[in-house]
């Protein structure tokens, strides 16, 4: 097989070939172990570093590192008092039906209290096993003054139990007749029936998660268990968790990549669509980039690791959508507020109820102020508002791992729908990211390839991405490399070294005038037409005098064009901010069409014009990928990362770009747009209905129709709300982005 020279040899082995510092990557380092942090499965903000139960709701937590595990006992504990309530329910149900038959059509044994006390002895174990979490957490948020969805749960499922079991006892006190034989109304099934929902609510909830923990568990599966080590002397198989950073692995034909890494011996094709959403191969050769998860095709090479564990993009893709299923958007404070306002409403509209019922309405007033009261709490019963928010959220973010956008927590998401200004980088977000030598233009009377020579083997020391286009430019060329001495980089500027005893300088004209170059006019006249076409071009100096120019381009990204149109389409203002100059950054917003561009920019530059932006009033994304971005991209109000990114700029933004296409950029943000129209739609339709569902309760019906409905049937009606929330969301799942 073909070796390449310039990748470093394996460790513990003897040296076959020469060390490059070009290709040299950080020192061997094992995966970092994950730290067991538990949560609820329900109230994702309750965390605590041990196992247990939610202090809020009573759930089982679950482990927040545990993505494999489908099913945690908290889903367990709480579909298994599901099971039980439903079960108890159905009987409640058909006795109240039963009940609804005049009692001379029942035979004689159905006749009698005696069905009200079995539905007493099934609500109980409904309301104090089935409900406990629901009334626990009800208590807490009542005694702790931070009133929540299960406080107003437990206000109505107590008040009925209470009420129907007084009325059961002491049938008198709210005869609704004077007559004898006059038939009371209980609720049982009422107080059994709003336990099931608000447990069919955290089950509805938890399913999501579940969904989530597949997505998340079908995302891990992609990584190998082991990995083929090469050493001396042979091969050796390892777990994956014992790979380091500077190993050589062996990949086989049709096996996955088992750590990010380069390519050093041999080339195949492979199927990257985990990450591109491509199923065409793409070809591997010597010094490429290989990605974990991503398979192998029917070639055989041997890859460099250099990130393991939780360092892959793999790793940072998975936490990155455990992470925002484990966040509430702000909106969702909304939710919070709306139901802790909620509770005290539901309670003065049952006592005005039933002032009102017992001083203006109908005989026996009393009796009926009292049912209409107790009807208001039952139906108020806000449980859909709780799945308002977090439906919508997780399904829109699965929706964004399809469609290559990952999303870091929830409040991003929310801060997409507000964007109005995207500041894009150039070099890896417009363009490719990868540079090239175009030409060598030394002053006249100097030789190009010794030229060539110093100019590169200066810059084999530096990481910038127009220095390793500059070395391979010479390398394709022939041009053997010099050591370099007294190396120094300036930021921004350029670097300075001794190469053969020659002082060289490359950098930009200002950096050269610095170190005391003059004579530089001739040259940045020709810079001119060359910066006009899109080319940057660095300026070299040696031994204090200007020897010549070389020019460095990168190609634009074909999917750039199409993204600044979709981009425009939304309404949004684009601006290229760059360090290139301003010609070579006005040749590409020329040919792409971008509304400003701000060149020639220091990494603080950059993060003092995205703040100017804010201070201006406007809502600010920024895509970048460049270590020199990171602090803009955290001053942005959402920073956008492309994948192949440094880990400062991915810890930075709040989302990334896994196929490194801009078109990503417009898809997240219809997405953000999307999901944030319908979450709230979903918090008109719970509390729309609430509200509807109060009125009725309370005898809005009566002065039309002369009846009072029954607060079972109602509530029944309002089992309907979670549905409707849960059909809503589902929408997202299956959407066309910026369809609606």
């Amino acid at each position: 097989m073909e070796t390449n020279k310039n990748i470093p040899d394996p460790p513990n082995q003897k040296p076959l070939y020469k060390v490059n510092a070009f290709w040299r990557g950080p020192p061997q380092t094992a995966a970092k172990p994950p730290t067991d942090v538990y949560a609820c499965p329900v109230h994702i903000h309750v965390r605590q570093k041990m196992a247990g139960a939610c202090p809020k709701c009573g759930i089982a937590l679950d482990a927040v590192a545990d993505h494999r595990s489908e099913a945690s006992l908290g889903t367990r504990d709480v579909s298994q008092r599901l099971w039980v309530a439903i079960v108890l329910t159905l009987p409640i149900l058909l006795l109240t039906l039963v009940g609804w038959i005049p009692a001379s059509n029942l035979p004689n044994w159905m006749r009698g209290p005696g069905w009200h006390w079995v539905q007493l002895g099934l609500t109980i174990p409904v309301v104090f096993w089935s409900g406990w979490p629901l009334l626990q957490s009800g208590w807490v948020s009542v005694m702790g003054r931070r009133l929540n969805l299960a406080a107003t749960i437990s206000m109505g499922v107590i008040a009925a139990f209470l009420y129907s079991t007084v009325a059961l006892c002491f049938p008198n006190w709210f005869s609704l007749s004077k007559g004898a034989g006059s038939r009371i109304p209980l609720y049982f099934v009422s107080a059994a029936m709003f336990i099931v929902l608000g447990l069919v609510g955290q089950v509805l909830e938890m399913g999501t998660r579940r969904h989530s923990k597949r997505v998340l568990k079908a995302l891990m599966d992609l990584e190998p268990p082991k990995a083929t080590k090469v050493v001396p002397g042979g091969d050796q198989e390892v777990t994956i968790d014992q790979v380091l950073v500077g190993d050589w692995l062996r990949v086989v034909p049709g096996g996955n990549i088992p750590v990010d890494g380069r390519v050093v011996e041999g080339n195949s094709s492979v199927n990257e669509s985990m990450i591109t959403g491509e199923t065409l191969l793409v070809v591997k050769n010597l010094g490429d980039e290989v990605t974990g998860g991503t398979v192998n095709g029917s070639g055989e090479f041997v890859m460099r690791a250099e990130r393991v564990g939780r360092d892959t993009l793999l790793a940072r893709i998975v936490e990155m959508v455990a992470q925002t299923h484990r966040t509430q958007a702000p909106i969702q404070g909304l939710a919070d507020k709306a139901a802790a306002g909620f509770v005290p409403v539901v309670g003065i509209t049952s006592f005005l109820t039933f002032l009102f019922w017992w001083l203006l309405g109908p005989e026996p007033g009393l009796a009926h102020g009292l049912c209409n009261a107790i009807s208001v709490l039952i139906v108020a019963c806000p449980w859909a508002l709780g799945l308002a928010v977090p439906l919508s959220i997780r399904i829109a973010t699965e929706r964004g791992v399809r469609e290559g956008v990952l999303v870091k927590n929830a409040q991003t998401l929310e801060r997409l729908e507000k964007v109005t200004t995207l500041v894009i980088d150039k070099a890896g977000t417009l363009t490719e990211g990868r540079p090239k030598l175009v030409d060598v233009l030394p002053a006249s009377g100097r030789d190009a390839l010794e030229f060539l020579m110093l100019a590169a083997s200066l810059e084999l020391a530096s990481n910038h991405p127009i220095a390793a286009a500059i070395v391979q430019g010479a390398k394709e060329r022939g041009v053997s490399l010099r050591i370099v001495k007294d190396f120094r980089p300036v930021t921004a500027g350029g670097v300075t070294g001794t190469v053969d005893g020659h002082e060289v300088v490359i950098g930009k004209p200002e950096f050269l005038r610095q170190e005391k170059i003059e004579g530089l006019e001739p040259f940045e006249a020709s810079a001119v037409e060359l910066e006009s076409k899109g080319m940057t071009v660095m300026f070299v100096a040696i031994d204090g005098k200007p020897a010549g120019m070389g020019t460095v381009a990168e190609s634009i990204k074909f999917t750039a064009a199409q993204a600044v149109r979709n981009l425009h389409a939304l309404g949004i203002r684009l601006v290229l901010m760059t360090g290139d100059s301003r010609r070579t950054a006005d040749a590409v917003a020329t040919v792409l069409g971008i509304d400003v561009v701000e060149a020639e920019m220091e990494p603080a530059g950059k993060v003092a014009f995205v703040k100017k932006l804010r201070a201006e009033g406007k809502f600010v994304a920024m895509a970048g990928d460049g270590i020199d971005d990171a602090s803009a991209l955290s001053e942005a109000d959402v920073g956008i990362a492309m994948a192949t990114g440094t880990d400062e700029v991915l810890q930075s933004s709040g989302i990334t770009l896994v196929k490194g296409d801009l078109r990503g950029i417009a898809n997240a943000i219809r997405l953000g747009r999307s999901t944030m129209r319908n979450v709230r739609q979903n918090l008109f339709f719970a509390l729309a209905f609430n509200v509807l569902g109060m009125g009725i309760a309370a005898g809005a019906l009566y002065p039309f129709a002369n009846i009072f409905l029954s607060p079972t049937l109602v509530g029944t009606v309002m089992g309907l709300t979670g549905a409707t929330i849960l059909i809503n969301a589902s929408r997202l799942r299956n959407m066309r982005l910026g369809a609606w």
